[in-house]
């Protein structure tokens, strides 16, 4: 019988390795024993008090305990939050209070610190209960239980198909985060398209670099590998320098980052010899072709860009496994999703032109929490999703994104794609990281921002930089300014926001460079 629920998703009886977490030494869990952990850990969520729909903030770094919890919150009907743990006391009471949680659950020790996530629960009168693991069961440990005190001994509940699993917020690149409400159905729908597309089996074991309270680590680094019976590696956190120690240690032929991973493990010592690897996922931004190139010349693996949205319940498109083609600056095919290129009517473009990549599937959501304007601009008539990417379909019905409908730059009507001239000036040897922007101009309306990463002991002056671009783009695409920086501003999870890279450039005042 084929899941339906995170609940019956994952081998309940097998003791097949289904979690490993690196240390000295390492912590080896089978199925069996995750599961009946979920099952404990489920018990004592019901005891506090949690019930269907009640929100569950996670508060926890990528860990045992994560995993524990935020797989029984979702069997018990219960709404599961991952947050960040890294925010700040102000981030954690935006989550809590918008989701009206019932309870946060922090790491060992936090209650004691009064830390963030512990301060912002109680001022909205959540629950606060630690979560650690004593090498037996992951203990929910209750400190306060606010809101739930005499709601206690709920029943434990069994998951349904349309049950809401799981909330997360958008990054609130176009201004306050929205909540995305995805339920089992999504879920399950997009762990069996990843599952399809990679060919997971259980002789599959992945390593997880992406954060799990992102949808990319959660989704494709985890939930999936579990549907496919596969093995999960699970460090606390990625670290280049211990990478390869543990892809190698134990036995991890495949994983899936964001390009700023990607890019780090190029500039890092390769291990000698190099494992052997069966693919190498690349979603969440734009992979540029040459550091397609430049990974699978070192990694000797194919590369398979992929494109998702949290919508979505993450993947959308991906490019496929050999032997069919996999096609540098291009994000691939649909995957279980229909994909179609829409005009503002909702009406489906020709083959090769621009216009906003739409999608629908059983993966995607029905719908933002509390925010019926967003809705109503978000889908089509015909129940396409309006993923705000500009995009084209190439003869083949490859997917290529051409840039954010929002971040497109708009010089005095001539549309201009930051990606194109991203992928551009990352060729440049000397040049580590590239992202253009739109800046105000009075003449056009808009014109051309450029932020620049130089890789180590390189030098490069914005007149060379321009004078080298000049053979490679139209003049109306050259950068009016050049900004070079050290580090490029980056959300959480490795993405770059081009709204993030401009408030930063702008305010460092007058650019090193201005042309």
């Amino acid at each position: 019988m084929a899941p339906t629920t995170l609940a019956n998703a994952f081998s309940a009886d097998s003791d097949a390795p289904a979690i490993i977490i690196p240390s000295n030494p390492a912590l080896t869990v089978s199925y069996q024993r995750l599961n009946a952990d979920v099952t404990s850990f489920q018990q004592q969520l019901a005891k506090l008090g949690i019930r269907a729909e009640s929100a569950v903030s996670i508060a926890l770094p990528n860990t045992y305990e994560f995993i524990v919890s935020f797989i029984a919150a979702s069997r018990q009907r219960a709404i599961a939050a991952p947050l960040n743990p890294a925010y700040k006391q102000s981030e954690f009471e935006f989550y809590i209070d918008d989701l009206s949680s019932a309870v946060a659950l922090v790491p060992k020790g936090a209650f004691a610190q009064d830390a963030a996530a512990v301060r912002a629960a109680r001022k909205y009168n959540a629950a606060i209960a630690e979560c650690y693991f004593n090498g037996k069961e992951v203990v929910l440990d209750v400190k306060e239980t606010g809101k739930l005190s005499g709601k206690q001994n709920a029943p434990v509940e069994q998951a349904q198909p349309d049950d809401v699993a799981l909330v997360l917020h958008t990054s609130g690149t176009t201004g306050r985060p929205k909540a995305v409400p995805l339920t089992h159905r999504n879920l399950l729908r997009t762990m069996q398209n990843i599952q399809a597309t990679y060919q997971l089996t259980a002789s599959d074991r992945t390593m997880l670099v992406m954060p799990l309270f992102h949808v990319h680590g959660l989704l494709a680094g985890f939930l999936a590998p579990l549907l496919s019976a596969s093995s999960v590696v699970v460090p606390a956190k990625f670290s280049a320098s211990e990478f390869w120690r543990d892809f190698t240690t134990h036995k991890a032929n495949w994983f899936t980052a964001v390009p700023t991973i990607h890019q780090i493990l190029l500039r890092s010592p390769l291990p000698s010899p190099v494992p052997n690897i069966r693919f190498i996922r690349s979603c969440s931004s734009p992979l540029s072709p040459k550091t397609f190139h430049d990974l699978e010349a070192t990694f000797k693996a194919p590369v398979l860009e992929a494109y998702a949205m949290t919508e979505a319940a993450h993947q959308m498109t991906s490019n496929p496994l050999p032997p069919g083609k996999r096609q540098p600056g291009s994000v691939g095919i649909g995957q279980g999703v229909e994909v179609k290129i829409l005009d503002d009517a909702g009406d489906e473009v020709a083959q090769g032109k621009e216009a906003e990549i739409c999608i629908r599937g059983e993966n995607v959501t029905k719908g933002y929490l509390n925010n019926p304007a967003a809705n109503a601009s978000s889908f089509t008539k015909g129940g396409f999703f309006r993923t705000g990417d500009q995009g084209k379909k190439d003869a083949d019905g490859y997917v290529i994104i051409t840039g954010r409908i929002k971040e497109l730059i708009n010089k005095g009507g001539e549309k201009i794609s930051p990606i194109e001239l991203d992928n551009v000036v990352a060729q440049h040897p000397a040049v580590a990281e590239a992202v253009s922007f739109a800046l105000e101009d009075e003449m056009y309306g808009q014109d051309v921002g450029l932020a620049v990463v130089l890789k180590a002991g390189q030098t490069l002056s914005a007149g060379e930089l321009k004078t080298w671009m000049a053979e490679r783009v139209a003049k109306f695409k050259l950068p009016k300014q050049i900004f070079f920086t050290d580090v490029m501003p980056k959300t959480a999870t490795g993405k770059i926001q081009r709204r993030l890279v401009a408030e930063a450039m702008l305010k460092k005042g007058e650019p090193k460079a201005k042309l």
